[in-house]
């Protein structure tokens, strides 16, 4: 991510994985803050962990660290020499 304060709708899809389609229909129901220029919807920096940690739940977060500790684990060694270079 480039050092920029606003996003697009579109370029915020693009971090999120999503359609801009689906990112329109959160600014519309108020899921994801944003300001309309002229015909299009800016998302600003600061609100963008906020909007990542939506997507995250619970169950996300358990997934995501059983697959780090199970990585760490079979290529731990690996790991340790790519750190090096």
């Amino acid at each position: 991510m480039e050092n920029k304060n606003f996003f697009s709708a579109t370029e915020l899809a693009k971090i999120l994985g999503v359609s801009h389609v689906a990112v329109f229909k959160k600014i519309k129901k108020g899921e994801i803050k944003a300001m309309k220029v002229g015909r299009n919807f800016v998302i600003h920096r600061k609100d963008l962990g906020h909007i990542l940690g939506q997507n995250l739940t619970e169950e996300n977060k358990k997934t995501i660290n059983a697959a780090v500790k199970k990585t760490v684990k079979e290529y731990g060694e690996a790991l340790k020499l790519l750190g090096r270079e």
